[in-house]
């Protein structure tokens, strides 16, 4: 049996990047300080001239690309999801959101798959800082491959859009060649009657593995990959709501403003559904091996699986 190929969603945002710098003269990148571990490298070493290094001043950084994006240019900000989303909420809102500039924002090293960062380090609260934001996209790829495809829909889209990378390296599920990205769309990764597990992010794998251990169980989940959080695919989460009955939702991040509130939202409003969210239960993480925090906090596939046979019973 092949080994699955891991590569981590950051290296398809710095690919991207370059590939959008090739055919689009208008895209600049900006980073503060961490242009190795955003990737945004990459870019720099083909088109220096338009890679801006801020230094560690995610603020001010805000505020030069919001100015960019006046004169016509694209420009993608990129730092770790902490510092995007956290330290620079202010700026992101004020002059990035409130004008509904064209800005990327391409924030790393998100979740607590950040490892051995520790506590500071791994933002499982950007998804719902950036929701808040009045026309904010907000993507959460599951792998590399979504990742370079996400990013090149963000930079069609036009108006500000909040794209989440991971710094561990992830199975990649999509065959590049075939795989396409829609905006606001969800994916039926796999059909089922009994269950829908809907996940986000590097939870989309674990979430199919798991379904393999239902489905062995005599448990039919229905899986679906959420990468846009906002705008939420609402029509899917309802029809499948409506098939199954029984509604999970999977995300490396709070249980607490992300995926799981979207979904909850959509449906105590249009079609009350028995649900129950996976996620990050209102703590901070800690330091260590990202996979043993994956396990520690229940995102890993076996996990999820007793979580959703225990609900389905």
């Amino acid at each position: 049996m092949s080994e699955v190929k891991k590569v981590a969603t950051r290296v398809g945002y710095a690919e991207a990047l370059v590939e959008l710098g090739k055919e689009h003269e208008e895209v600049v990148v900006l980073d503060a300080d961490l242009a190795a571990a955003t990737q945004t490298k990459v870019f720099r070493e083909q088109f220096p001239e338009r890679h801006i290094d801020c230094g560690i001043a995610e603020a001010n950084m805000t505020g030069i690309a919001a100015g960019l994006s006046t004169c016509g240019k694209v420009p993608f900000m990129s730092s770790f999801a902490m510092f995007a989303a956290g330290r620079a909420f202010e700026q992101v809102r004020n002059s990035i959101g409130y004008p509904h500039l064209n800005v990327k924002i391409g924030a790393t090293h998100a979740g607590i798959s950040v490892g051995e960062d520790g506590a500071t380090h791994q933002c499982n609260e950007d998804i719902a800082l950036m929701r808040t934001i009045p026309g904010m996209v907000v993507i959460n790829p599951c792998d590399s491959v979504e990742a370079k495809a996400a990013v090149k829909a963000a930079y069609e889209h036009n108006g500000p859009v909040y794209l989440r990378f991971g710094r561990l390296a992830i199975p990649v599920i999509n065959d590049e060649e075939n795989y396409h990205f829609e905006l606001g769309k969800g994916i039926v990764l796999k059909e089922g009657t009994d269950v829908t597990i809907i996940a986000t992010g590097l939870c989309v794998n674990e979430s199919m593995e798991a379904a393999k251990m239902l489905e062995a169980d005599g448990i039919s989940a229905e899986v679906i990959n959420i990468h846009t959080i906002k705008p939420l695919d609402e029509e899917l989460v309802l029809s499948s709501a409506k098939k199954t009955g029984k509604v999970v939702t999977v995300e490396e991040h709070s249980v607490i403003g992300g995926l799981g509130s979207a979904v909850a939202d959509v449906l105590s409003e249009k079609e009350p559904t028995r649900m129950i969210k996976i996620g990050i239960n209102d703590v901070f993480g800690e330091s260590g091996p990202a996979v043993e925090l994956i396990k520690k906090y229940g995102l890993d596939a076996e996990s999820i699986y007793k979580k959703v046979k225990a609900f389905t019973k």
